[in-house]
């Protein structure tokens, strides 16, 4: 397998190499929620979630790492149905920031993004909800059954889930809610036979990577603490609850192995190990 995928440092984004193929790499993001906070006055939202704020993130993270390609694995605006008049001039315009740069992007269709795709530029390539297979890695964004192409790769990439631990609260983080990684490793079969085409033994993907939300204000579940609420508890139960799940924070902190489903329960008000700590 050519593909290498490593989390940026101390970013919200993951870093998509085709060494095979010498060109530059993308990064991969998700749950942007353009909109999240906004007024019809003021439909960009706070400052610190805007869409200017967020596509020079973007944008920075482009230069830092010379990629060429953004890859958004769902939830590009806030509004779940439809995109509300003033609001669409800000889609289109986060949009446009980072086309003008160079920089171009792909969408996977998350289920806040009924209504996009008309207030997107000409240039945005967009994908259905189910997913797009590209090499050895998938992407959906989590809300649904992915395409049998993303399950025949050996890695999946969704957004959707909002990753996060809750620890002691601090001045900076009152409610002590941190983003976080999911990588989950799984066993053959471990999807069941709905992972496989018909008439195939081919065992399905290995792995699957949940990104943290891109955009700061976004909401957190604390997964140490609690099971998803009901919108995103499908990913939790059909793929997190059948492999070994492992969270990790934005600067590579292992903070331990997640309680799934089929797995044993944290007491409540515990964590989980922290290895290395």
């Amino acid at each position: 397998m050519s593909d290498d995928l490593r989390p940026v440092p101390d970013a919200p984004a993951l870093l998509w190499r085709d060494v095979g193929r010498r060109r530059p790499p993308a990064l991969v993001v998700a749950d942007l929620h353009l909109g999240l906070g906004g007024t019809p006055d003021a439909p960009d939202g706070p400052p610190e979630a805007s869409a200017a704020g967020l596509a020079a993130s973007l944008l920075g993270l482009a230069a830092e790492h010379r990629a060429d390609r953004v890859v958004i694995a769902g939830d590009v605006k806030h509004p779940i149905v439809g995109t509300p008049p003033a609001l669409r001039p800000v889609v289109f315009g986060f949009f446009a920031s980072l086309l003008a740069h160079g920089v171009a992007v792909d969408v996977v269709l998350g289920n806040h993004d009924v209504g996009l795709v008309p207030h997107l530029p000409r240039e945005v390539r967009v994908y259905p909800a189910h997913g797009v297979a590209r090499g050895g890695v998938g992407i959906f964004h989590g809300h649904c059954w992915p395409a049998p192409a993303v399950l025949r790769t050996s890695t999946i990439v969704v957004g959707h889930l909002h990753p996060g631990f809750r620890f002691a609260p601090t001045p900076d983080e009152p409610d002590g809610k941190r983003r976080c990684w999911i990588r989950v490793r799984l066993g053959p079969g471990a999807l069941g036979p709905r992972a496989g085409a018909r008439g195939s033994r081919r065992v399905g993907p290995r792995e699957m990577i949940v990104l943290p939300a891109f955009n700061p204000l976004a909401g957190v579940e604390s997964l140490n603490r609690e099971r998803p609420r009901r919108g995103r508890s499908f990913l939790f139960r059909r793929f997190l609850g059948r492999g070994d799940a492992r969270a990790y924070l934005l600067d590579g902190t292992d903070v331990g192995a997640l309680a799934t489903p089929t797995g044993p329960a944290y007491p409540p008000g515990s964590l989980p190990a922290r290895p290395g700590r």
